[in-house]
């Protein structure tokens, strides 16, 4: 049996936004404060991350994580990876770099993002990586078999992941025949859905409910939320049965 804990299921922002006055902004309901989209996966002693955002470190701090075999990237933009720095305290304790996954565009754009890590001379307690380009093909970590699917965020291949009867897809507005294909059958469906209002780069609620009735999953949950789609209690009513918000904090087991 694997977990899946929703680390965070906030747009690039977080809920709420910093200045802003909205209802959902000044919501106190909990599932209404959203910090940046990642997830963890954890089964038998083993435990990864998908992405490593600016929250990272309260992520791993909340859910007293002593031990991170992994990261899963999907892409390399700042509210994916901000936070990767904070695998230094992994380095010092497990005494060993931090393997990494991701695509090739993933991994250069990681690079560029904290070059301090990656020179030929790097100052002493910079974080360490041992990176691992993933193309189509299926992969294993420890004994879990993983998927790498490509998705697109506007212009830019995004990694979703087929994880057992899991599949992982965040910052996608655009999802080929192919891929499509090989995400049927899963069971448990976690999909972007940003706002009801068109974007460049993300799928909005609908276009995400469209995706759900091709896949007919047995559930799915929704991340990646931003303060327009509305209130969590409120949204949740309008949705077909099998399909709800995420929220951060929230555990769901799945089939190994």
């Amino acid at each position: 049996m694997l977990t899946l804990t929703f680390l965070g299921t906030g747009t690039s922002q977080g809920v709420p936004i910093i200045g802003c006055d909205c209802q959902v902004c000044n919501s106190q309901n909990h599932k209404d404060k959203r910090l940046r989209t990642s997830a963890l996966i954890q089964w038998d002693e083993h435990t990864i991350s998908i992405d490593a955002g600016p929250d990272f470190r309260q992520q791993m701090l909340r859910e007293n994580i002593q031990r991170l075999d992994a990261i899963l990237l999907t892409h390399a933009h700042r509210d994916h990876v901000g936070g990767i720095d904070d695998v230094r305290a992994f380095n010092y304790y497990q005494k060993m770099p931090m393997p990494v996954y991701g695509n090739p565009y993933t991994l250069k754009g990681l690079k560029e993002t904290i070059p301090y890590a990656f020179c030929a001379n790097p100052y002493p307690g910079v974080p360490e990586f041992e990176l691992h380009t993933l193309d189509n093909r299926e992969f294993k970590i420890f004994d879990l078999e993983i998927q790498p699917i490509e998705v697109m965020h506007f212009k830019l291949p995004v990694s979703a992941y087929r994880i057992a009867n899991l599949v992982y897809i965040t910052d996608a507005n655009y999802i080929s025949t192919q891929s499509l294909e090989q995400m049927k059958g899963c069971e448990t469906l976690v999909i972007n859905a940003l706002r009801r209002e068109p974007h460049i780069s993300h799928f909005t609620l609908a276009q995400a409910l469209e995706i759900i009735a091709i896949l007919k999953p047995k559930n799915t949950y929704l991340t990646h939320i931003s303060h327009a789609l509305g209130k969590h209690d409120e949204i949740n009513k309008t949705l077909p049965a099998n399909v709800s918000l995420a929220y951060d904090g929230l555990k769901i087991n799945i089939a190994k």
